[in-house]
């Protein structure tokens, strides 16, 4: 191999002219980011590449460039097939001449790509995975001049990974049949064990492999306890988010349906999007997502992979991801302009008890099992830590936090930097909790869930604990100087650290776990996480104005009025905002003014074809708002 898999690979100092050529005439940018430039030389010299890079990052030139570049057609395999139509729409809107093949297409449409693809009036081709596994459209490969092969959210291959697509198991067919036709295969998000088996599977070994920096330094991570989700919800919107776009997962679809309805009875443009929808208000809901501004979609993790939405400015969790490697692809959704942006999640006991049963009563042997339970303590280990959650979060991807190449515990960007939690002995608490579970077992043989257990600790004689004689325990009210709120956390995190279980009993009940004895015996202390007290928010308008130094306060509203007229262009060619000109462009030209179309050529985004679409007509704007 090549380059080790776990090893970036180095970047290099530039690209060949002709791939600059293709960024800035028809992209608009002067320079590559990071390895971009490294990437796309090793794929235009005919290697291959297996690319991690993250959201944001800039994944799409690094294909893209390098069909341009080469002779014939770039072939993408993505499995988002929703999405196909807008990404050959913005690439359209630069010029570049592609098109899609997928189930959602009549024989008519499919025999007009076909044909363009033939007559080699075709620079890029969107293929979803399960089209690829025909023998037509491998036939018609076969007879056209492909230049590369693409395959995007390359993830989708690792069965221990978070969104394992069996299709692309069926890529192994792309280096078999057509061994001379370089690969690229792109994801934002590969641990070191599931890069090992996206190379395995896909047959990368010996390709060169990068890894780009995985910090997404203009996202603001926050972890809080989870008390009356939607109200919290409602309040993180308003107070920092409001009139922003935004995605908030919820775990299943009724929860998706019932907040995206308490959000907009609430004045909030809320959305519903999960499977269980009918198809056309899905397509529906995600087509008002991309082209008009503001708009909450409310999902199951059915949505998002894919979305290329630059300026959504929040990605909210009410329930808790299944695994790290789920939340960093999630949030990753958020600020793909590099704008300040939030990751949001309220977190709680019942997540972590819902979680722990889901595993218990998932099907697929024990390795499987196992394998679930090790992503879950990963992410558990994430909420609980009271150290830099981006420190950590980088840590699970095998990377150290290092801005300005020094090595540092802090990111300053997120909760426990802002606000440091308090770490304490909660051994005492813990033996506590655990000996009432071995009463309880021991002298009644019931198994009870938390809220009970903390009724008990706390001497609340409520009607079931009265009623079952608990209250004669010697355990009741052991625990009265702590507070409901403070045992729940107490459970919430004994869970999480593997010192009780949840019994496999489908209720929720709490049992002994092997390493209670060891609590309870006095042989492991138990630390645990108090929250601090939080400082209220900055005002939304203050952080903004503050990570904005190239948007001097005189060129807002100049900036105001092109997002009016870009949501005009939009509506009027039924493609997303962000396909006319991104939030970053229009930035650039409200800072410059430009008055002539050499000078609108220079902003960073504007390439020839949009120049030519659209220059007379911001150059209008900018003079009108002059």
């Amino acid at each position: 191999m090549s380059t080790p898999v776990d090893t970036p690979a180095p970047a290099t100092t530039g690209a060949a002219p002709a791939a600059l050529d293709v960024l800035h005439r028809v992209f608009g940018y002067d320079a590559f980011r990071g390895q971009q430039a490294a990437i796309i030389d090793q794929v235009v010299q005919g290697g291959d590449a297996l690319v991690l890079m993250p959201t944001g990052g800039g994944k799409s030139l690094c294909y893209q460039v390098p069909a341009l570049v080469r002779s014939g057609i770039g072939v993408v395999v993505s499995p988002l097939i929703a999405l196909m139509q807008d990404q050959v729409d913005a690439l359209a809107a630069n010029g570049v001449r592609a098109e899609f093949l997928n189930s959602t297409q009549g024989p008519d449409e499919r025999r007009r790509v076909e044909q363009a693809v033939l007559a080699g009036q075709v620079d890029m081709l969107y293929l979803a995975p399960e089209r690829l596994k025909l023998e037509s459209t491998r036939a018609l490969l076969d007879r056209a001049t492909v230049s590369l092969f693409a395959i995007d959210e390359a993830h989708c291959v690792a069965q221990w990974g978070h969104d394992f697509r069996p299709d692309y198991l069926e890529l192994s067919v792309l280096h078999e049949r057509w061994p001379t036709i370089p690969r690229i295969a792109l994801t934002a998000t590969a641990t070191p064990q599931t890069h090992r088996e996206i190379s395995a599977r896909l047959g990368l070994d010996d390709a060169a492999h990068f890894v780009a920096d995985f910090d997404r330094p203009n996202i603001q991570y926050r972890i809080e306890p989870k008390a009356a989700a939607l109200q919290q919800l409602l309040k993180f919107i308003r107070t920092e988010h409001a009139g922003d776009a935004g995605i908030v997962y919820c775990l299943s679809r009724n929860s998706v349906e019932r907040t995206a309805a308490a959000l907009a009875d609430q004045g909030i443009a809320a959305l519903p999007y999960h499977a269980g929808l009918d198809a056309g208000i899905r397509a529906r809901n995600q087509s008002r997502f991309l082209r008009e501004d503001g708009i909450v979609m409310v999902a199951t993790i059915a949505f998002g992979m894919g979305i290329d939405k630059p300026d959504v400015r929040f990605v909210a969790h009410l329930d808790l991801p299944k695994s790290v490697e789920g939340y960093y692809q999630e949030t990753g959704r958020a600020g793909r302009d590099g704008l300040p942006s939030t990751a949001w999640l309220a977190y709680g006991l019942n997540d972590v008890v819902q979680q722990r049963r889901m595993i218990d009563q998932s099907d697929g042997d024990a390795a499987h099992r196992r394998q679930l339970s090790a992503h879950l303590d990963a992410m558990l280990a994430l909420c609980e830590t009271i150290e830099c959650r981006r420190v950590r979060l980088l840590a699970y991807f095998g990377q150290e936090f290092a801005p300005g190449g020094r090595e540092s515990t802090a990111c300053g960007n997120c909760d426990t930097c802002i606000a440091p939690p308090e770490a304490w002995d909660g051994t005492v608490p813990a033996q506590k909790l655990l000996s009432t579970i071995v009463r309880l077992e021991r002298e009644h043989r019931q198994r009870y869930g938390a809220g009970h257990l903390v009724d008990i600790l706390v001497g609340k004689r409520s009607p079931r604990v009265a009623e079952l004689g608990h209250d004669a325990l010697s355990t009741f009210g052991i625990g009265a100087d702590l507070g409901e709120q403070e045992w729940r956390a107490v459970v919430r995190q004994l869970l999480a650290q593997g010192f009780v279980a949840v019994a496999g009993d489908g209720y929720g009940t709490l049992v002994l776990s092997p390493t209670s004895a060891d609590v309870l015996g006095g042989r492991t202390s138990v630390r645990m996480r108090r929250e601090p007290i939080r400082a209220s928010r900055p005002a939304r308008a203050t952080r903004r104005a503050a990570a904005q130094p190239d948007m001097p306060t005189e060129a807002v509203p100049l900036f105001e009025a092109l997002r009016v007229w870009r949501s005009t262009q939009a509506k009027e060619r039924s493609v997303p905002a962000y396909v006319v000109f991104s939030d970053a462009t229009l930035r650039g030209i409200a800072a410059t003014r430009p008055d002539s179309i050499e000078q609108l050529a220079e902003v960073s985004g504007v390439g020839a074809a949009k120049l030519e679409t659209y220059g007379e007509l911001v150059l209008e704007v900018v003079a009108a708002a002059a």
